[in-house]
């Protein structure tokens, strides 16, 4: 049976409901699953067979006990140790309900899959061993579910039967969980004791715990009035503009939020421009009316500006546009997280140039307790402030996961680094507007009758960096051009003098750097920067800022022997002998540039020849533009 026979067998009483299994490691996730869709009748006689022979395989003892875990622990590797490690979603019904399950592992490292898992579902079943009670893993759960807005779970406390079905155990468990749950603001909890692979209030109540007048799980499954997340106002982001012939343009997407109908006025945003729907277009052919969850094709009365990334909104009830918010993040990257470093965020089907401002705190999982915290390691929680480049409409993921759910990914490598969810813009964010000014950087530039530049020198202590571009700099004044040298080693005397060295400072000390150079490009000078700027990301970011053909990478690469050697401020030594930590070359990276503008080898060639040929380069590019112009 596929996917489309089985979401279109006998129509269900409740509709679909998207849930998750989670817990710690051993809790009997996967048993349990396995049992509920036996117990459901979702498993086919051959299927069946294949189960009774593996659990011989499996189980030294062999006999007829199934090992229900093996019909959703589908990795090999997953069977080997006994554990689930990827999400795995399982399709299956019963005459009153659809389900889609997620079972999620339990293991700290695989967090990043269980918040996947929980950011499409409206209720958690969430394991507890009653022999062990609540563990940290159990917390860690509990938290994400109520930070991705799960606000119904099913609390199953599984292996009764380990403790010979004591009540006491199973009512001090609980108590436990809903004070928790409690806390985390998760406002429905159900109960229940179950023996997962005997089914004992799975599929059916269990006759051992007489003391339990509750439903079986599978019963509280298809009773459960859990229901997707629907914002009341129409919003909808815009995936594709349609436009197959020069009779026809729509604006494609899945309506996230609220019903739009045939001549009703919109919004795009983050625009203002305004328009009704002429036409509402579905596979099935044009429709009056479409509500939230139907892909179709919207066609205005009128040509206006739309593009891939828009939200087109009632014009009635406009999203809130900004560019700084503040937002919980749950950090998935194996590498820390470093405020001021710019990643690509992507929300709805946007996707900006965006920095994580700062961390105002961390969250302990177990204790919700809020830490001091400078960056976040892999599957810690921060409450943080991100800028963007551009505005966007939102919403707070409380109202709509779609306009209020992003993730963070790496520029670099391309990797999802972080899942966030939107809290609140910042007032400043609608309070600061940029002032128009007369006189811009071609007039500033073309009065000192040069072209406004930033050359960025990077390279090891040592290498030669500041010598060099002390040179350049003294050529070009010679020539008659205006000219300013950051150094890095002065600016942390006066604008940079708060930051220390860890990575999270250089970072922030990059980011400064650049921001006035980019000031004094605007003030038409010829800018010399010498940095090490160890990180690609943020020499990429400081080049960003510049229009194109204003930004040359400059490479001074020196062998880390030549510079110990060299030494001149007695750096390496320190640096060897412990007295300095976080060294760039020695315990801290350099990253070396890809493909930089201009690559000066320093071993053997002396620093004038190195200076000048910067110098032609630089002047060559100024005539070439002087003949444009």
């Amino acid at each position: 049976m596929t996917t489309a026979d089985l979401l279109t067998t006998a129509a269900p009483s409740k509709g679909l409901l998207r849930f998750i299994t989670c817990g710690s490691v051993d809790d009997g996730k996967s048993t349990l699953l396995g049992r509920l869709l036996y117990d459901a009748g979702m498993v086919p006689e051959d299927q069946l067979e294949a189960l009774k022979r593996d659990s011989r395989r499996q189980h030294a003892e062999g006999g007829d006990v199934l090992d229900f875990s093996l019909l959703t622990d589908g990795l090999d590797a997953e069977r080997e140790q006994g554990i689930t490690i990827d999400v795995a979603y399982r399709y299956f019904h019963t005459a009153h309900r659809h389900f889609i399950v997620a079972d999620c592992p339990g293991h700290e490292q695989y967090t990043r899959n269980m918040a996947t898992g929980a950011s499409n579902a409206e209720l958690a079943v969430v394991l507890v061993d009653a022999r062990k009670g609540l563990l940290p893993q159990t917390r860690r759960h509990t938290y994400i579910c109520g930070l991705l807005g799960i606000r119904q779970v099913i609390l199953a406390v599984n292996k009764m039967d380990l403790v010979a079905y004591d009540q006491g155990t199973y009512d001090a468990i609980v108590a436990q969980y809903r004070t928790l749950a409690k806390r985390l603001g998760i406002t429905q909890v159900q109960c229940l004791p179950v023996a997962a692979p005997g089914g004992e209030n799975v599929g059916s109540r269990s006759r051992r715990m007489p003391w339990y007048q509750g439903e079986s799980l599978l019963e509280l499954l298809e009773s459960t009035d859990a229901k997707p997340f629907r914002a009341d106002d129409f919003r909808m982001p815009v995936q594709w503009v349609n436009r197959p012939n020069q009779t026809f343009r729509g604006y494609a997407g899945t309506i996230c939020g609220g019903s739009v109908s045939r001549g009703d006025e919109i919004v795009v945003q983050p625009g203002v421009q305004t328009a009704r729907v002429e036409r509402i277009v579905s596979p099935g052919g044009d429709l009056e009316h479409a509500a939230v969850g139907e892909a179709v094709t919207l066609c205005l009365d009128r040509e206006i500006d739309v593009s891939r990334g828009d939200v087109i909104a009632d014009a009635a009830r406009p999203l809130p546009v900004a560019d700084q918010f503040t937002c919980h993040l749950l950090w998935l990257g194996e590498g820390a997280l470093l405020p001021n470093r710019t990643y690509w965020l992507k929300v709805g089907t946007r996707t900006v140039n965006a920095r994580v401002m700062s961390i105002k705190h961390k969250v302990d999982v177990n204790s919700q307790a809020k830490l001091a915290a400078r960056h976040l390691e892999l599957n810690e929680v921060g409450y943080c402030t991100v800028g963007l480049d551009d505005a966007i409409a939102f919403e707070p993921y409380a109202a709509n996961r779609t306009l209020g759910g992003f993730i963070l990914v790496d520029r670099h490598s391309n990797a999802t680094v972080a899942c966030g969810m939107l809290d609140f813009a910042l007032g400043r964010s609608a309070n600061v507007h940029w002032q128009h000014v007369d006189i811009d950087k071609a007039a500033r530039g073309a009065s000192k009758g040069q072209q406004p530049v930033c050359l960025w020198f990077t390279g090891l202590s040592g290498a030669g960096k500041s010598t060099i571009a002390n040179l350049v700099e003294r050529r070009l004044h010679a020539l008659g051009y205006h000219t300013y040298l950051l150094d890095g080693d002065n600016v942390r005397h006066g604008i940079n003098k708060d930051l220390g060295f860890t990575p999270e400072a250089r970072v922030e000390n990059i980011r400064r750097i650049a921001e006035v150079a980019h000031l004094m490009v605007d003030a038409g000078l010829i800018v010399l920067v010498s940095a090490i700027s160890p990180y690609r990301s943020e020499r990429r970011s400081a080049r960003e800022l510049f229009a194109r053909g204003e930004f040359l990478e400059v490479f001074v690469d020196a062998p880390l022997a030549l510079c110990e050697e060299r030494d001149p401020k007695g750096l390496y030594r320190k640096a060897r002998a412990g007295e300095i930590r976080n060294f760039t070359g020695i315990d801290a990276p350099y990253e070396r540039p890809e493909a930089a503008d201009i690559h000066l080898l320093a071993d053997g060639r002396r620093v004038e020849q190195l200076a000048e040929q910067v110098t032609e380069r630089l002047l060559a590019d100024q005539a070439t533009l002087d003949q444009a112009e």
